[in-house]
């Protein structure tokens, strides 16, 4: 595993709130300040191949928190965040609760046994659809109590939403992990586009953001298009990106908490930080 983590002295004697992301790619958490947000910690490991299964996955989690003892504390308030490709957007107006497996057949392949959740998307008419690791859920409601908990594409949405909210013009988004990426393009607020690609190499890469924007009347000359996530200029997914796509550049989201680590770029770990 590949570990990256920046500390501020913790003090004991304001409220402080976590949040935790994790993928077969992953593990991350950040503390801050619940009342004025200020980030206090963050730590992300980055596995050095996918877990293949939620049962491993739970065993490398427990394995962490072994290892953190900075885990091993009260909070005031708890955000889990799945990270995966096991969901599907549905329109509000069409939505029934009791059709939650039928909106994921149309997509994945789910069990029998699956639990299924969703969310809402606080700035659209739109539930997410997904499955959660329960088993993962199920340790830390013994670590933590009662906590929330979101798929990663619901936090992602909610903060674009909001982060194009001034702009009329089309907005195309490319969150990266190490295997997987999302696309999210936004015009007027709405939502037009998203999705969730795997990926094995840089063509795979490439191949699906021009199918996109080809599928969007997009033309790669003009549109920008917007890198968050565990990406930098000078890797092969960026420049084959920069060969087809004229302007191309990533959100910068200035906290000054990662400003003196060279490690941890500010467009990384958009959906975790607050």
């Amino acid at each position: 595993m590949q570990k990256k983590t920046i500390n501020n002295i913790i003090k004991d004697n304001y409220q402080k709130e976590i949040s935790i992301q994790f993928s077969l790619d992953g593990f991350s958490f950040c503390i801050c300040n619940s009342i004025n947000k200020e980030l206090q910690h963050f730590t992300a490991y980055t596995f050095e191949s996918s877990i293949a299964t939620p049962e491993l996955l739970l065993s490398k989690i427990e394995e962490l928190f072994n290892q953190n003892s900075i885990l091993n504390q009260e909070f005031e308030n708890i955000t889990i965040i799945h990270q995966n490709n096991l969901s599907t957007l549905v329109p509000s107006t069409l939505f029934k609760e009791e059709e939650l497996k039928l909106y994921l057949d149309y997509n994945i392949k789910t069990l029998s046994n699956d639990f299924i959740a969703f969310d809402n998307l606080s700035q659209l008419e739109i539930k997410n659809v997904y499955i959660p690791y329960i088993n993962i859920n199920n340790f830390f409601f013994q670590k933590f109590g009662e906590f929330e908990y979101k798929h990663h594409s619901t936090v992602l949405i909610d903060k674009l939403i909001l982060h194009a909210k001034n702009n009329i013009e089309k907005q195309f988004f490319v969150n990266v992990t190490a295997s997987n990426f999302d696309i999210v393009v936004i015009e007027n607020s709405k939502l037009l586009f998203y999705n969730s690609f795997s990926f094995n190499t840089k063509e795979d890469f490439i191949y699906y953001i021009l199918f996109t924007a080809e599928q969007l009347k997009l033309n790669p000359e003009d549109f920008l298009l917007s890198f968050i996530g565990d990406i930098e200029k000078d890797s092969e997914i960026y420049q084959i990106t920069y060969q087809y796509v004229r302007n191309v550049s990533f959100i910068n989201l200035d906290i000054p908490f990662f400003n003196e680590d060279n490690d941890i770029s500010n467009h990384s770990n958009y959906t975790i930080l607050p």
